[in-house]
């Protein structure tokens, strides 16, 4: 029989590639650790790393504390400028991120170029400021920004443009053996001549429980919605009030879900009729004993 080939390092770094950019929400660095031991080989691991921690980086929308207490930065790809410095809108700092040891090296003013016209900063910074409100109060650890992404050298009325709210939120308890996450994107396009807001959202929820097992939950749900185009600080309250519906909304469903785990969708994985052709009485369940059944059986007891 022959013997199975070597991996090749192109092959190995795929790999590990998979396993860290498959790692839950702030889990990356252990598995990172693991998968350095495993490689044993700096060469491929480092690239790698490289290669996948600025994709995980962005897409988990992580939270890096800035230097010297000035704020906190989303690494996301409506902020970032270069494949390592990313805008932080709301203090108009540039922060440059080590993406594999997740920090920020460096903070940098934001150019005039880098930021939206005046005009632009009034809905973005009304917006800003009921977001921050909403997230202060549903998300105990919750972070947001909004960006803008479209029309950003817009002076005045008569044009359109794009922001684009980001909310994320990360409950890690590794000593407990459970991680969770919220991420959520919502694009409102400011319509001038229609004077519509178009509203789109898209909603992400994660969860890693992993006590003597592995079981994961990776949940999405988009929506759409739209109100009127008023002034920044009438419009940022209705875009806030869409928003706090729309994840309210989402997150009771969640929790309807898998509060009938037990009472349906694990019945349901059970077939209807066993190969007695008869149900199953889930609602007498205690009429029956293993005990009972295998004394029965053996003729024990008579």
């Amino acid at each position: 029989m022959a013997e199975e080939s070597e991996l090749s390092c192109k092959q190995k770094k795929e790999i590990a590639k998979w396993f860290l950019l498959n790692a839950p929400a702030g889990e990356i660095q252990y598995v990172a650790k693991d998968l350095k031991s495993v490689l044993n080989d700096d060469d491929v691991y480092n690239e790698a790393a490289s290669e996948s921690f600025p994709i995980y980086n962005k897409s988990h929308m992580i939270c890096i504390q800035m230097p010297a207490g000035t704020g906190d930065v989303l690494v996301t790809s409506y902020g970032e400028l270069d494949k390592n410095k990313y805008l932080d809108p709301r203090t108009a700092q540039v922060a440059i991120i080590d993406h594999v040891k997740q920090v920020c090296t460096e903070v940098r003013p934001a150019a005039d170029e880098e930021l939206p016209s005046p005009y632009i900063e009034e809905f973005r910074y009304a917006l800003d400021s009921e977001v921050l409100r909403y997230v202060g109060e549903a998300y105990p650890k919750g972070v947001c920004s909004v960006y803008c992404t479209k029309g950003k050298d817009v002076e005045g009325p008569g044009f359109d443009f794009e922001l684009v709210v980001v909310i994320s939120a990360a409950r890690l308890s590794p000593q407990n053996f459970c991680n969770g996450s919220w991420r959520s994107i919502w694009n409102i396009e400011f319509n001038d001549d229609a004077q519509v807001l178009e509203v789109t959202g898209k909603l992400q929820v994660g969860a890693h429980y992993f006590e003597e097992g592995n079981v994961q939950l990776d949940a999405k749900h988009e929506c759409k919605d739209s109100t009127i185009f008023q002034s920044p600080d009438d419009s940022a309250i209705l875009i806030a009030h869409i928003i706090r519906h729309h994840e309210t909304e989402y997150l009771a469903s969640l929790e309807a879900s898998y509060s009938n785990l037990p009472d349906n969708t694990f019945k349901d994985l059970r077939r209807k009729l066993p190969v007695t052709r008869t149900h199953f009485p889930w609602h007498n369940t205690s009429q029956f004993s293993l005990t009972r059944e295998i004394s029965k059986e053996l003729g024990i007891g008579k």
